[in-house]
């Protein structure tokens, strides 16, 4: 039997995961886990790469030990982070895409690049971590001198396994260089900014085979990791998905990218899918909840956080994706700053949140069947937050759908299929 390993990484954790084809299903066992999360340095938020390095590496190991039949490995991460690389040596730090150095950088770019002609020729959303912006943040701080090669971070662990350097399509439209009419890097947009045209390499499609590690043949998936699990989802038709972790991703997938006006000013974007565009947009996620536990009850049992969310009475609501809850000192006060009264306990906080999460899904339910003409009537929902029933009842209340949750690996599910179909 041949055994395949996703090593899917999130912004809180990653995981190895080994997966085998038994009765025509492909079926999964998690072999390590390890903690990821930003490191501030010098008052920056950065990533710390080489524990990242070390743990895909140990994780490995760990695989081989107990499976000796292991024929392919891949790696996805979260998007639009990189590593800048002069020849083999890392140009540090690693800067976290929750980082604010691009404050800066964003309205340089829009000088000689306004928005609307960006989003016309990308079709990507706005975001303020977008890796145009961060490229043009290092630009400006005199950064790439010297510097051969930007690797994303999927494809930064697979070099460090292989050797070979790669730009997988998928995870580069995430920055916000890629042409959505040609699928390939937008010269123009690279000459205008003034970015060394040698850091744009010719793009590899999902399914491409790198070099090897311990024998083992490394492939790219969809490295994105939103890529890989909208290509988990056994999704009956094209309908909504949303894939809920640490953000929350809304989309569903298209045959031609929508670059309009009306596409541009909801803030959805077209990214790169596995023969189709992916139409979605970044909702606030997990990242509330996980916070706010943090903050406010180190150490409670998620299941025992629902349940009280649930009971609470407090049913004032915020917005969601305001620009002050993406990296607060504290979570407590930002929802604080929004809200007219104060929650009496930590149930009320995370209710709060809850709430602002459906209702966030309903307004970009409405905006995209708007946009696209169509109307959908089922949402798929993966990912950590498919396990919280009382999310999927509020989502269910909140837009009118029918919520299938599915409580399954979904991004290591895409990972595993896409190496699949490459080795086979």
């Amino acid at each position: 039997m041949k055994y395949y390993l996703a090593v899917d990484i999130g912004a809180s954790s990653g995981r190895h995961i080994l997966g085998w084809k038994e009765d025509g299903q492909i079926k999964t066992r998690e072999l390590y886990r390890f903690p990821n999360g930003v490191t501030e340095r010098e008052g920056r938020l950065t990533w710390d790469i080489e524990a990242l390095v070390s743990h895909v590496k140990a994780g490995i190991d760990k695989a081989i030990a107990e499976c000796s039949d292991i024929v392919s490995l891949s790696v996805d991460t979260w998007g639009v982070d990189y590593v800048l690389m002069k020849g083999d040596s890392e140009v540090l730090p690693c800067y976290a895409y929750r980082d604010t150095r691009t404050e800066a950088s964003i309205p340089e770019v829009h000088k000689m690049i306004p928005f609307e002609e960006l989003y016309s020729k990308t079709g990507i959303q706005f975001q303020p971590f977008n890796t145009i912006y961060q490229l043009y943040a290092d630009k400006m701080a005199g950064r790439l001198g010297g510097v051969t090669d930007f690797l994303m971070m999927p494809e930064y662990l697979l070099y460090k396994l292989c050797g070979v350097k790669s730009h997988e399509y998928t995870n580069a439209t995430t920055g916000g260089m890629i042409n959505a009419s040609t699928g390939t890097y937008d010269t123009e947009i690279i000459s205008r900014l003034g970015l060394p045209p040698e850091l744009f390499c010719t793009l590899s499609q999902p399914g491409t085979k790198l070099g090897t590690y311990k024998g083992i043949q490394c492939v790219l998936c969809a490295s994105h990791d939103t890529a890989s699990a909208v290509e988990g989802i056994p999704m009956e038709g094209d309908e909504i998905f949303i894939s809920s972790g640490t953000w929350s991703l809304l989309g569903a997938k298209i045959h031609t990218p929508i670059t309009s006006p009306e596409s541009m000013k909801a803030n959805y974007t077209n990214e790169g899918g596995v023969g189709y565009t992916r139409y979605l947009k970044n909702i606030m996620g997990m990242w509330l909840i996980n916070r706010l536990r943090d903050e406010l009850c180190a150490g409670k049992e998620f299941g025992e956080i629902v349940s009280e969310a649930e009971a609470s009475t407090f049913d004032e609501v915020v917005n969601a994706d305001d620009k002050v809850f993406l990296a607060p000192e504290s979570m407590k006060a930002a929802f604080d700053s929004q809200l007219s009264a104060k929650p009496k306990d930590s149930a009320g906080y995370f209710r709060c949140a809850y709430r602002s999460l459906a209702q966030s899904y309903k307004r970009a339910v409405e905006e995209m069947e708007s946009i696209t003409g169509k109307t959908y009537t089922s949402i798929y929902i993966v990912g950590g937050g498919a396990k919280n029933k009382f999310l999927n009842s509020l989502t269910e209340q909140a837009t009118g759908k029918k919520v299938i949750a599915l409580p399954i690996e979904a991004t290591a599910l895409g990972n595993l299929k896409i190496q699949m179909e490459a080795i086979n």
